[in-house]
């Protein structure tokens, strides 16, 4: 049975910066290097990218930039490691309000959950698409691994606790295969940019993989 105690959240602070901004004029200058960046990355694509055409697109001195920033792929880790913590606080809500629920659909949380990862981690526009498959290219392994136990470990949690009949129980062996099965789909589903993320067969077929290993 799984540790109903998760471990810790992998929220740390973000490594690739410089400094933490600790005020909000610091904050809105690392959120105003992130917009420069998608709109070079939407207009020319990744390889487009550099730390002076960053700052001035930004309308900052490279200084500016490098007193956050040391290298464009720094900046690109941390807008990427930003939109992880914002996601597996959605997936963390989620599974939360689950709990709280006196009968769940178990059926509709699974497709809710492959929903929210896809979306996440494999649609979404061009400058999305980019930095997501930069985040599974050259993210920190480290990071993206206790991200994925931490959701397993939610996940076993939730069913342990609200477990219906005909479910299997959620061991950590079922709990590995399960959730490395669906996001290394999404994973090769966004590497290859899969016309598949396009539409809801990819999404149908993830829900079936799911309930066929969760059901005894």
């Amino acid at each position: 049975m799984p540790d109903k105690k998760l471990t810790t959240r992998a929220t740390k602070p973000i490594a690739s910066l410089r400094r933490e901004p600790t005020q909000g004029r610091a904050q809105q200058t690392i959120n105003t290097i992130f917009e420069a960046t998608a709109q070079i990355v939407e207009q020319d694509g990744v390889g487009a990218l550099s730390t002076n055409k960053i700052a001035q697109k930004a309308g900052f001195s490279i200084g500016t930039l490098y007193q956050y920033f040391p290298t464009k792929e720094a900046i690109m880790h941390a807008m990427t490691a930003k939109a992880r913590r914002a996601h597996m606080d959605q997936l963390h809500e989620l599974l939360s309000q689950a709990e709280q629920q006196t009968s769940i659909d178990f059926e509709g949380v699974l497709r809710q959950f492959i929903h929210m990862n896809l979306k996440t981690f494999a649609k979404g526009g061009k400058t999305w698409r980019s930095l997501v498959r930069f985040a599974w290219r050259y993210g920190d392994q480290d990071q993206i691994t206790a991200a994925v136990r931490e959701t397993s470990e939610h996940i076993a949690v939730t069913l342990s606790r609200k477990r219906k009949a005909g479910w299997r129980a959620p061991t950590p062996a079922l709990m590995f295969v399960l959730t490395r099965s669906i996001l290394g789909a999404i994973r090769s589903a966004a590497l290859e940019d899969s016309p598949l993320l396009d539409g809801d067969e990819f999404e149908d077929e993830l829900v079936k993989l799911a309930l066929g290993l969760l059901q005894e």
